[in-house]
């Protein structure tokens, strides 16, 4: 598997078109969408919310979310990278290799890169097959409690380890092939992928990886020992989280792209490493990543 960006060489039939819930702002661009798509003989298929939001007249045919990736060729996201994040774990479940147009409503961001203003240009490029694509690492997770495994995920930003509202900080132990790499005490450890590595992993002061680069961050939160650095680790490294808690006293939980998580108990054991699976980004027309990250980070500026 490769992560440097290619060309898009598919013939669209049908588009998916999600967009964030309750998001009126998209409301008045997806009827426009759809009669886009029809005159060039694409279906456009919404999903169910947005299939609401748009109203009578636009959407002839509609799926779940969790469903919408098994129908389509390309999905389109309105919103922000919440909502496209949701869609690639959705994407990544299913087994398809369907990518993701992200259109932005707000600010620009840094996997809903493209403006309303460029949706048309970015479509036709995919139909005309000239979109440069972006393929993204994803990361998979699996939870194992008395060494049996309990929980799957596939993500795209990041696995988070936190504390629970009454405790004080958390303990643990991060292990590699090679053996215990460290004991981390801090509000929380993230392990993040290149694509995350903007996300929560930039706030808590840890590295920015480019995307085509095959590594995994591990950055502490606020960590408790000033010696306890963020590091970078090659793709290929399974890494294993064990929480040290004492019964009753601390509580550890775990997101995954911080849509969901739940707390782990005294034992348990994440493993997280580079999926199989990775997601395909259309990338902005005219937009570099360091262009995204100068605008985003304000690079530069006074």
């Amino acid at each position: 598997m490769t992560l440097s960006p290619e060309p898009s060489d598919r013939r669209l039939t049908r588009v998916g078109i999600v967009a964030k819930r309750g998001l009126r702002a998209a409301a008045d661009h997806l009827d426009q969408l759809a009669a886009w798509l029809r005159e060039r003989q694409i279906e456009a298929v919404f999903e169910t919310d947005t299939a609401a939001l748009a109203g009578s007249g636009a959407a002839t045919t509609s799926y779940s979310r969790d469903e919408i990736p098994r129908h389509t060729d390309l999905i389109v996201v309105m919103g922000g990278d919440g909502t496209l994040l949701s869609m690639a774990t959705r994407i990544a479940l299913t087994g398809r290799d369907v990518p993701i147009l992200g259109v932005n409503f707000g600010s620009l961001g840094f996997l809903t890169e493209i403006r309303i203003d460029e949706l048309y240009p970015a479509l036709q490029s995919v139909v005309d097959g000239t979109a440069t694509i972006d393929q993204r690492a994803m990361l998979a997770a699996d939870a194992y409690r008395a060494r049996e495994l309990f929980d799957s995920r596939i993500v795209l930003n990041d696995v988070v380890f936190t504390k629970g509202a009454l405790s004080r900080i958390i303990e643990v132990s991060v292990s590699v092939s090679t053996g215990l790499v460290t004991k981390v005490k801090a509000d929380g450890l993230i392990i993040a992928s290149a694509t995350g590595s903007t996300a929560y992993n930039l706030a808590a002061g840890g590295p920015i990886v480019h995307p085509r680069v095959d590594a995994i961050a591990i950055t502490p939160i606020a960590p408790h020992t000033l010696t306890n650095r963020p590091i970078v680790i090659p793709g290929s490294e399974t890494i294993e989280v064990r929480p040290n808690i004492d019964v009753g006293a601390d509580e550890v939980f775990v997101t995954y792209d911080g849509q969901a998580g739940y707390p782990l108990q005294k034992g348990d054991m994440v493993a997280v490493r580079k999926s199989e699976r990775c997601l395909r980004l259309v990338k902005a027309p005219a937009r570099s990543y360091f262009e995204v990250l100068r605008e985003k980070l304000k690079w530069g500026e006074r």
